[in-house]
This record gives structure tokens, sequence and C-alpha cells, in this order.
């Protein structure tokens, strides 16, 4: 993992165009310095930008609502897993979401997830995995859940917690806003112990997605 990532590293990382990044960083918006002519930044500012955005994006604090559709997830799209890796997992979830109508092309929705790892793994912390992405072969957000009996060991993490709940969204490019509220709802709710250890000890799809999904 790259303690160092550039103007192309932000852009892809937080999916947006290198010329935004460099306007955000130009006007002081986005945390980096400058070496030279050349932008840099540091994978902790960044990462704490992007948590700082999520808690903030619906311009009312952390919510708690995943989303306005019960499309995002079903209980179908919640899986309970023994051991895997994390690439198993990632691939599981993404079969799941190309059983749904709103995914185009199962091919490139992994390789969009699997790159996306790449660069910069998905472990917030907390025991919590969040693989996202947004590309044009998604029609709608949409969700899948895997919950690992045993940790995943080979899923980094920012605090080093053992990955256990893994939360995979996928959405259109132009759906930002949705995207960044979904991903802030459940950062927040997962964050929660109690909740951590509801859905690990629980046996049934259908309750864990309720505690996912429904306002408090």
């Amino acid at each position: 993992m790259h303690e160092i990532m550039t103007i192309e590293e932000v852009a892809a990382y937080i999916r947006v165009s290198e010329r935004t990044v460099y306007d955000w960083a130009q006007k002081g918006e986005l945390p980096g310095g400058k070496l030279g002519t050349t932008w840099r930044f540091k994978r902790d500012d960044i990462e704490k930008w992007v948590n700082d955005q999520l808690s903030t994006a619906s311009g009312k604090g952390p919510s708690t609502r995943v989303a306005t559709t019960s499309l995002v997830l079903t209980p179908e799209r919640v899986i309970l897993l023994d051991r895997s890796s994390k690439e198993e997992i990632l691939t599981r979830l993404v079969d799941l979401l190309a059983e749904t109508p709103f995914v185009k092309n199962r091919d490139k929705l992994l390789k969009g997830i699997l790159d996306r790892e790449k660069l910069m793994s998905t472990g917030i912390g907390f025991g919590i995995g969040v693989p996202h992405v947004r590309i044009d072969s998604v029609t709608d957000l949409v969700m899948a859940v895997a919950v690992c009996r045993t940790p995943v060991a080979d899923y980094t993490s920012l605090d080093e917690a053992p990955v256990q709940i893994v939360c995979m969204l996928a959405a259109r490019p132009d759906q930002h806003a949705k995207y960044i509220r979904t991903l802030s709802a459940i950062s927040s709710r997962l964050k929660d112990a109690s909740c951590r250890e509801q859905i690990i000890a629980l046996d049934d799809p259908s309750t864990i997605c309720k505690l996912l999904i429904e306002s408090e």
C-alpha cells in the first residue's frame, strides 16, 4: 500500500477526473502538497478526507438510512461464509450483483472492483470492508453483503482489525450523491459495535438485511 499518492491515483480512488483532483488541490479543498510542479498526497490524509466527506455528504451529518429504495439490498444478496479469501468474497458478491437487472456486464464490474482494491484496500476499520465502484455497466445503485464467520486473513484494514463484514456497492457514474450517502450510512451503522456483533451472530439474511437498511 502506497503512503504517497499521485493525482492519477487519487482520481482513480475517489472516482473523479484528474482535472477535478487538480482543481480541488489548487483551491485547498483536498489535502496535498507540491514537490516542484507535481502534486503529491498522503494516503492517510486522503482517507481522512474521504471519511469526512462521507460523514457530511447529506448536509445533515451521518445518515442511518441506506437508501430510498428497498431494491438496493435484498435478503437474496446477503450471504454467510465460513472461510474465504478476499478475492473469493469479492467475486461471490459481484456474481450476486450480476444477477440483478442493474448490472449489464459482470466482467466489467469485477474488473472495476478488483482494480479499485489494487489501488487501495477498502477495509475501513472496525472489521468492515466496503468495496465500491461507480461504473457505466451499472444502471442503478445496488448492494450485496457477505458476513464471514472467520475473519478474512488477506483483507487489509486501516486499523488492522480483521474484516468479517463486507458490503459491496456498485452504482452508475452519475449517482455520486446517492452513492456517497449510502456509503456514509453503511459506515455509520456498522461502526456501532452492537450492530456488528448482531450481524456476525445471525443466521438469517432477512434480519441482517433489515439491520443494514432500515432506519433506527
